[in-house]
């Protein structure tokens, strides 16, 4: 049944690749791309949709690949609606989008194409590298994924353009080095050497501003026993928006003293009411944050009186600007 979805899908106009463009969003375009990216960023894959197919008729070509996203992860696979979406964005010249349609077999299964050819990776090389070549930072970090996917995947060259992503300033690339040296256990003669070398690429994005490398930075630093400092990431990360940032707010208060909670060591003198009314809050704000079994285990350690303390506090900590977020990957699983 899904190949005959396919087949028909090889009706749609094939046009030649463009250069990625996003038309100027009007502000109610923008505002609406800002919802459906708040609501990506928490997961919420069918709410997202509605305002970014606002900003994609407008034009945007990131809300058209964030769309092919949406509708993959809800279907576990490459629907009729994700390979719509994917191919919008794929025409436009966006390389994810391309890398997408690749993994789902599009052009073998249902011939939606590239314009010249049969080959969705090689596309994508073609269109990223002349950008990355001409100094684009994002376009680099995208040829990292691009050169694993080619016809003749060259890891030297992923590399070296992922190095040259992150030293002209991305962000992204940044942390995903440092990710990739937190977990070389081959190429580092300890752990001490490896964490080390994480953290490096941890605090450059760190920061440059970035809530992901935070968090990875406060994690490295209690690893190293850093725990002050592991502290202060943590609660920028939180300030960031970043969930598991603002859950550690939360536990600390609450439990600094449960197994596995070194980081806590660097937190100020545990306040459970402060704890209960940041968790109250995340769990508002961001639907299924935490389990019912979870929150009733905390609330068990609190009085009555701290959680109607706590309660009392949850509005301060209810929407903050930014928004919360998982920070989910653009290309992801």
């Amino acid at each position: 049944m899904r190949l005959i979805t396919w087949i028909m899908l090889a009706t749609l106009l094939i046009s030649p690749l463009a250069i990625p463009t996003s038309l100027a969003l009007d502000d109610k375009a923008k505002a609406a791309k800002e919802e459906g990216m708040r609501l990506w960023g928490i997961h919420q894959w069918e709410t997202m949709q509605p305002p970014l197919e606002i900003a994609a008729d407008s034009g945007d070509v990131e809300s058209m690949y964030y769309l092919g996203e949406a509708n993959r992860l809800l279907s576990r696979g490459l629907s009729q609606a994700a390979l719509e979406w994917y191919h919008k964005a794929a025409q436009h010249g966006d390389p994810y989008a391309m890398l997408r349609l690749f993994d789902g077999g599009a052009c073998e299964l249902g011939d939606v194409c590239p314009a010249n050819g049969d080959d969705w990776p090689q596309a994508a090389l073609e269109m990223t590298l002349p950008k990355a070549e001409a100094g684009d930072a994002e376009a680099m970090g995208a040829l990292y994924d691009i050169y694993y996917y080619v016809e003749d995947p060259d890891e030297e060259k992923a590399m070296e353009w992922l190095v040259r992503s992150a030293e002209a300033g991305n962000v992204e690339s940044m942390n995903w080095l440092g990710r990739l040296a937190r977990n070389d256990e081959e190429k580092y003669d300890s752990d001490t050497e490896r964490l080390e070398a994480a953290e490096s690429w941890f605090r450059m994005a760190a920061e440059a501003g970035y809530a992901p490398a935070m968090n990875n930075l406060a994690s490295i630093l209690t690893n190293l026993e850093l725990y002050e400092e592991a502290w202060k990431w943590i609660i920028n990360a939180s300030e960031a928006g970043h969930i598991n940032g603002r859950r550690w707010v939360a536990a600390c208060h609450i439990v600094p003293e449960a197994k596995g909670r070194s980081l806590c060591q660097g937190a100020p003198e545990a306040t459970p009411a402060i704890g209960w009314g940041v968790m109250l809050a995340i769990n508002e704000e961001v639907p299924a944050a935490y389990s019912a079994t979870t929150i009733e285990r905390y609330k068990e350690k609190l009085t009555p009186e701290q959680r109607e303390e706590g309660e009392a506090m949850m509005d301060e900590w209810l929407n903050r600007e930014p928004p919360l977020s998982y920070f989910p990957e653009k290309f992801g699983p």
